[in-house]
């Protein structure tokens, strides 16, 4: 057998190890779900707000475009009320996407082809307080550790990711950093801790600036919690001992509620989107209270096995001084 088809199997073999851990831990079950939505449905993610997504008319469906998916974190909770899941028990789907706006495709971590494994469980009122976000974390960090432990057993490979995640806001990334960049401080963090998970992602901090954008329909990034700062949401980050720098894996939270809703819409001047279907749902209380995310599988695949490029793990596209400079692309 060739390499590169042995490469496929250590591939094949890390994701579905992966999936079976993540769906035990979060109690989810497999479905199936969509490459493109409809343009005027308001199931699109808009991510930062600058990407623009790949549009498209059908030729039997007239009057009506649709969008390739950014990913799936408003459609997600959509499916939830429509297979009846209960509060404890989720959904994980292959999501798939095209991202043509992706910058840096020279760092070798970034592709124009994005797949994760996106998931959402229905929760209750109660559940939404940083607690529960973080018993949710470390379920999925445990689901991280086994596969590691699991791949590096088969293929013979050290591990190097600790024990435990460890837990910090942004606000406090920015006391204890003053002086660096929202990425100069994930790598001093993620340096020091190994693998951290960042609460509080889209708000503006102390400082007048936000560690990263969040879009202001998913994720809740303005509920004060318990611990006296503000976002319900964040990033798992670890260090990536090849490249030696903090390495993003997943970004999740637990989902706007309504007032969460009107209130992340009106700071960021979008609340245009109130009238599309989606939007009225949520504000009908016709949408379950959720938590959900997406996890790369590309990004954990090279992570786990240890590669320097993306390209290594997916097919997709790159500059082509990338890929000459780069001779195990695939």
């Amino acid at each position: 057998m060739s390499k590169l088809l042995e490469k496929e199997k250590t591939i094949a073999f890390t994701k579905v190890t992966f999936e079976e851990k993540l769906s035990q831990q979060l109690r989810l079950t497999k479905i199936s779900s969509p490459l493109f939505v409809s343009s005027d449905s308001g199931m699109q993610d808009n991510l930062n707000g600058i990407e623009k997504p790949i549009r498209f008319g059908v030729k039997d469906i007239q009057g009506k475009s649709f969008e390739i998916v950014h990913s799936l974190a408003k459609w997600k909770r959509a499916a939830l009320k429509r297979y009846q899941v209960t509060p404890g028990e989720g959904i994980v789907t292959d999501m798939k996407a095209l991202r043509p706006d992706e910058g840096n495709l020279q760092t070798g971590i970034h592709s124009v082809y994005v797949d994760q494994w996106d998931w959402e469980k229905v929760i209750t009122k109660q559940d939404r307080q940083l607690s529960y976000l973080k018993s949710t974390v470390k379920a999925i960090y445990k689901a991280i550790k086994e596969t590691e432990l699991m791949v590096s057993k088969k293929f013979g490979m050290e591990t190097f990711l600790p024990d435990e995640i460890s837990f910090i806001h942004s606000e406090e990334l920015v006391a204890r950093y003053p002086d660096m960049t929202p990425k100069e401080r994930e790598d001093a963090i993620c340096l020091e801790k190994k693998a951290v998970f960042i609460i509080g992602i889209g708000g503006r901090l102390s400082d007048g600036k936000k560690h990263d954008g969040r879009a202001p329909d998913y994720d809740d990034w303005t509920t004060k919690t318990e611990d006296g700062f503000y976002g319900l949401n964040g990033d798992i980050l670890v260090w990536n001992p090849v490249l030696k720098h903090a390495f993003e894996i997943s970004s999740m939270g637990i989902r706007v509620d309504k007032d969460a809703l009107l209130h992340q819409l009106k700071l960021t001047d979008s609340e245009d989107r109130l009238s599309l279907p989606w939007h009225q749902s949520l504000l009908n209380d016709e949408l379950p209270l959720s938590v959900g995310g997406g996890i790369g599988q590309s990004r954990l695949v090279m992570l786990l096995l240890q590669k320097k490029h993306i390209g290594e793990v997916q097919v997709s596209m790159w500059p082509e001084e990338v890929v000459k400079g780069f001779c195990e692309i695939m």
